[in-house]
């Protein structure tokens, strides 16, 4: 859950960057992410009024596997935290991590479908997935703001540090103008991604970029069966 940080601290580099040349396409993505944003949020409210209609296997699985998520972040996080720093702006454990939570998403819903004897409506998948979710980017979200805030706030301007110096490399890699370079670069060094409220926004990002992903994943794991009996 931690590199979804360092990813939106880069694509606002980006936009910081592109955004007079790719107006249009600024103002789409942002549509695109509010409203993503104001679904997700109409959806959770309708499912906590209708929590007691839920499946209980849907419950179970979704919170046991959300907590199993947010510990395995927290301990991903305190690992590097304590061995290497530097490792947080690694791109190829970024995408072991990324890998790690996509196996842990398929065993999380082939469980429940086999525990529903496989009847797995859409919706059922989506909310397994999304309860799982939202309570394992919550410890992890959590985690971090007591690492980065209470127990060591230090880390917040190495890291900060770390990540301006990678996004810099790959803005020079792709032949950006060291003008946008330095505009990029002053920008991040007035924002402060891991203060409390950052890192509350990313969970709000997090949610929605995973929500959009639960929605792909239940597409594949749903049964063909439209009727659910629960006992």
């Amino acid at each position: 859950m931690f590199y979804n940080i360092i990813l939106s601290v880069q694509i606002y580099t980006y936009f910081l960057i592109y955004k007079p040349l790719h107006c249009f396409f600024y103002i789409t993505v942002k549509i695109i992410f509010y409203a993503s944003l104001y679904w997700e949020l109409l959806y959770l409210w309708i499912n906590l009024n209708q929590l007691p209609m839920t499946n209980e296997i849907v419950k179970k699985n979704g919170i046991t596997f959300g907590v199993l998520i947010g510990i395995i972040s927290a301990l991903i996080t305190a690992t590097i935290y304590a061995v290497n720093i530097n490792l947080f702006i690694s791109g190829w454990l970024g995408a072991s991590i990324i890998g790690l939570y996509l196996v842990i998403a398929i065993i999380l819903l082939v469980k429940t479908k086999k525990d529903l004897n496989g009847i797995f409506p859409y919706k059922e998948a989506f909310t397994t997935y999304f309860i799982a979710a939202a309570i394992g980017i919550a410890i992890s979200t959590l985690f971090n703001i007591i690492l980065f805030n209470f127990i060591d706030p230090s880390a917040k301007e190495t890291l900060k540090d770390l990540t301006a110096k990678y996004t810099s490399e790959m803005l020079q890699k792709f032949g950006t103008p060291a003008s946008a370079i330095n505009e990029a670069m002053k920008k991040l060094d007035e924002s402060n991604p891991y203060s409390i409220v950052e890192l509350l926004k990313g969970f709000v990002y997090s949610l929605v970029v995973n929500s959009i992903f639960g929605l792909i994943l239940a597409a594949f794991f749903k049964s063909n069966t439209i009727h659910q009996e629960y006992k």
